[in-house]
């Protein structure tokens, strides 16, 4: 029996450590540039390097920045809370067709929100041309705002919903019985249960604006990532795009602390197991027509108003020609989110099994690089791996591999998640059994394991094809010369105001982006 167990843990020591192996190398390959990108920036001295931090300049960039975020937190949350408070809990007509509209904005990218909102306005926009009178083209701070909380809302929605179907009735009754009204129920019990899904939501739509090139650029609006790039692309030094990439770095550090601080004070667990019970839904009498109302008004700003830009622009302006570079866009985007898929979906596998199969400090924190690297804002990402390269392997820089290796290291964090949740189904009998069987180790694994994670290695490759067909910064700044993508195609179009031509590359990334999401929702329903 003990040479059993010995062997056992023999068996469970070395498939750590080989599964610990490429974990380390993703670590390497993710915090390398960013020691660079520190060399970088201390290569300035004495009052130099005092300028540099201490400029004005650096305050007011901080300032829009933190503007932007808190502006989209708010305003995601006047949009998300009560949507998902009506889809979920209420007994309204359309439920369903509800969810799935404000679920939608997942499949329209921030810069072609952007786009729809810029295509509207001025001589030649789209109410000019449906209306025959023009509206000031939005653009700022208001036009990054709108364009940003529209495409953010769903994952403050999406999270919402799903706590709010998976709160315990209990908690309702209890207060009921107590005397608490109904807005009293609300704000006391049901509010204060809703503090993780607020606050992973916060942080997710936190990182999007912090990270995000396209909406700030097309809306000429100038956060730290919009300075970084232009900082990048006018000077020569490249010491001040650094530290502009530190200070960006610095600003998504404290958020990561803060809502691991704030996780750290939520317990909300039951002290028993109680019984599974569906939440009864609420009338809403004479409200239902307010309620119908508002989820119209969320969808048509939401959804409407971008798919309509792009179907009205393609009508009235599209070109055949455009088709020849369209299937060049698209053939320039697959080459990318189909390997870095595929590498993502690999790679998370060690990342799962070192956390599941040996939870400890070590491998916890080994766990966790993925999210690290995927904590950096893309534009500080592809600028640091830019800053190494050109000084260590510059025969690779600008080359297909290069964006490919970024876009795996970025999004392998979106991939984690779905192989995690296909281990925990898998006993770690199965892997001992075949050992005992005789099979070696690697043997044992494909036969045991392997096909018990197909499934989540399917979702995890889904998962990162999307985002990096949606992905601009990393492709911008990466990207070999002349290479297209439908994102590409998307951002340069716009910028010079020509939107019949960017339509039907912004209709792709629609099409692709709204199957993916609808896939989303059937298997949310199927659960």
């Amino acid at each position: 029996m003990n040479a059993h167990v010995k062997n056992t843990h023999r068996y469970f020591s070395m498939s750590a450590v080989v599964a610990g192996i490429p974990i380390v190398m993703v670590g390497i390959g993710g915090l390398i540039p960013l020691v660079y990108l520190l060399t970088k920036a201390f290569s300035a001295e004495g009052s130099a390097l005092v300028d540099i931090v201490f400029r004005w300049r650096n305050a007011r960039l901080f300032l829009n920045t933190l503007l932007l975020t808190v502006g989209v937190l708010v305003l995601d949350l006047l949009i998300a809370t009560p949507a998902a408070w009506l889809t979920s809990r209420v007994n309204l007509k359309g439920r369903r067709l509800f969810t799935v509209l404000c679920a939608l904005p997942l499949a329209i990218p921030g810069y072609v929100m952007a786009y729809a909102l810029l295509a509207l306005g001025g001589n030649t926009g789209i109410v000019a041309q449906l209306f025959g009178t023009s509206i000031p083209r939005l653009s700022g701070y208001w036009g990054a705002l709108l364009a940003l909380s529209a495409y953010t809302s769903p994952y403050l929605f999406l999270n919402l919903r799903t706590a709010l179907l998976g709160l315990d009735p209990s908690l309702e009754e209890s207060a009921r019985s107590l005397g608490y009204k109904s807005h009293q129920t609300f704000f006391l019990v049901i509010l204060p249960q809703l503090r993780p899904a607020f606050y992973a939501s916060g942080l997710l739509i936190s990182l999007h604006v912090l990270g995000d090139f396209g909406v700030v650029s097309l809306m000429r609006y100038e956060t730290f990532s919009y300075a970084l790039y232009t900082e990048y692309m006018l000077s020569f030094e490249h010491v001040y795009a650094a530290w502009l990439a530190l200070m960006l770095l610095a600003f998504t550090a404290c958020l990561l602390y803060l809502e691991a601080k704030l996780l750290n004070r939520v317990a909300l667990h039951r002290a028993g197991r109680g019984t599974s019970r569906q939440l009864s839904q609420i009338q809403l009498g004479t409200w239902h027509t307010p309620a119908h109302l508002y989820l119209s008004l969320v969808a048509f700003v939401t959804v409407v108003v971008p798919a309509g830009a792009i179907f009205l622009w393609i009508f009235r302006g599209f070109d055949p020609k455009a088709l020849q570079g369209l299937l060049n866009a698209l053939i320039g985007s697959l080459s990318v989110a189909i390997p870095a898929g595929i590498l993502c979906a690999l790679l998370a596998v060690p990342f799962a099994y070192i956390g599941v199969r040996h939870p400890s400090r070590i491998s916890n924190a080994l766990e966790r690089v993925g999210y690290v690297v995927y904590a950096i804002p893309p534009l500080a990402f592809a600028l640091s791996l830019i800053f190494f390269l050109l000084h260590t392997a510059s025969f690779i820089y600008k080359t297909l591999p290069v964006l490919i290796y970024a876009c795996t290291l970025h999004f392998l964090a979106e991939a984690i998640g779905p192989v995690r949740s296909s281990l925990y189904q898998a006993s770690p009998n199965l892997e001992e059994a075949a050992r005992s069987l005789g099979y070696p180790r690697i043997q044992a694994f494909f036969r045991t394991l392997f096909p018990i994670l197909m499934r989540g290695m399917l979702t995890a490759t889904a998962l990162v094809f999307l985002a990096t067909m949606k992905e601009l910064p990393l492709t911008f700044l990466l990207s070999p010369a002349g290479y297209e993508t439908l994102a590409l195609n998307v951002w340069s179009y716009t910028t010079e105001a020509m939107f019949a031509e960017a339509a039907p590359y912004a209709l792709a990334i629609l099409l692709f982006s709204g199957v993916f999401v609808s896939v989303l929702i059937r298997q949310e329903e199927e659960i």
